[in-house]
Order: C-alpha cells, then sequence, then structure tokens
C-alpha cells in the first residue's frame, strides 16, 4: 500500500477528481481511500510513487507520499 498526503481537496468533488487521477496511474489495482478531511489518499498495486504524485499535481493539488 502507499500512503500519499494530499493538500488543496476541500470538497467530494476534489476526491472524486483524486482518486480518478490515481486509478488512471499504471499499476494502481485500487484506490484504497481519498480522504478530504484527513488529507490523505491511499492506493494498493504497484505503481510509481512519483508518478502518483504526478497525477494529483496535474489535478491541481499537492502530494508527497507518506513513509
Amino acid at each position: 500500500m502507499i500512503k500519499l498526503k494530499v493538500t488543496g481537496m476541500t470538497c467530494g468533488h476534489c476526491e472524486g477528481a483524486v482518486k480518478k487521477a490515481l486509478a488512471a496511474v499504471p499499476g494502481v489495482q485500487q484506490v484504497l481511500g481519498v480522504d478530504r478531511v484527513k488529507q490523505e489518499a491511499a492506493v494498493e498495486g504497484t505503481p510509481d510513487p512519483q508518478a502518483l504524485v504526478l497525477a494529483i499535481t496535474e489535478e491541481g493539488y499537492q502530494a508527497e507520499v507518506l513513509p
């Protein structure tokens, strides 16, 4: 599982946009969750973590991989 800190999400639409962007990254088997309150997202699979960050930033949000 890869967890990410995602900042800038303010509504359900934001969560949906991040979820859709993460699901499109090669290697993602499942988006386990996107939470605007906790400002976190998690995916399962073997994607390149930096590709996840790039997908989120291209949607207009800030992201970083959590340890």
